[in-house]
């Protein structure tokens, strides 16, 4: 029997072979009913001494290829990251009652999509991206609004502020995604795709 046909879907979950198409719709409707950043999503990440961590970032860009979020290639993500490619994100839109869980590999995005997303920042954000050493010991906060000062002398044409090598973004190629629908008596719904030899396979978990 053909997997998809045997699955007993919520209609929520719609019968999708591609578990992107199945995100874009979630995530338009987020945009409709979350009162704040819609695009927020949990980065997990394990640091060189096997410690996960978990932080919130925004989601930029997401298509076939992967989800993109952008930071600093100097924080403790990036160095996370870097010694270990394989992260996890949790999207939860508590208006909506739905999680979206994905796993996957991540890599740095090319420099052309970093130019493009980095120069269309507010000029503070730009600025910004100069003046923080992310993740670093601040001793006093004064350091960091000098340091801001500094960049803003250093760049004052707000259209000619160049994009820092340290500043990038990573990419995250999803090998497995899961879809979550809040149930009554926390008999939640589960939907969860595999990409198995580049074709996603779908199957139902239990709560």
């Amino acid at each position: 029997m053909n997997q998809k046909n045997s699955l007993n879907l919520n209609i929520c979950f719609k019968d999708e072979d591609n578990p992107v198409n199945l995100f874009r719709e979630w995530f338009n409707d987020a945009k409709k009913s979350e009162i704040n950043d819609p695009n927020a999503v949990a980065l997990g990440t394990v640091d060189y001494k096997g410690y996960p961590s978990v932080r919130m970032v925004l989601l930029k860009d997401y298509n076939e290829e992967g989800f993109v979020f952008y930071t600093n290639f100097n924080s403790n993500k990036s160095k996370a990251i870097k010694n270990d490619p394989k992260i996890s994100m949790c999207f939860h839109w508590k208006s909506l009652l739905r999680q979206v869980r994905i796993v996957g590999l991540a890599s740095k995005v090319s420099d052309q999509e970093a130019n493009e997303y980095f120069n269309s920042r507010s000029y503070g954000s730009r600025i910004g991206a100069w003046a923080s050493d992310q993740s670093s010991i601040l001793v006093d906060r004064k350091d960091l609004l000098n340091s801001i000062d500094k960049y803003k002398e250093k760049f004052p044409n707000e259209n000619k502020v160049p994009r820092p090598e340290h500043w990038s973004g990573w990419r995250l190629k999803p090998e497995e995604i899961e879809f979550w629908l809040d149930g009554e008596n926390r008999i939640h719904e589960r939907l969860k795709y595999i990409k198995k030899k580049n074709i996603w396979e779908k199957v139902l978990l239990s709560p």
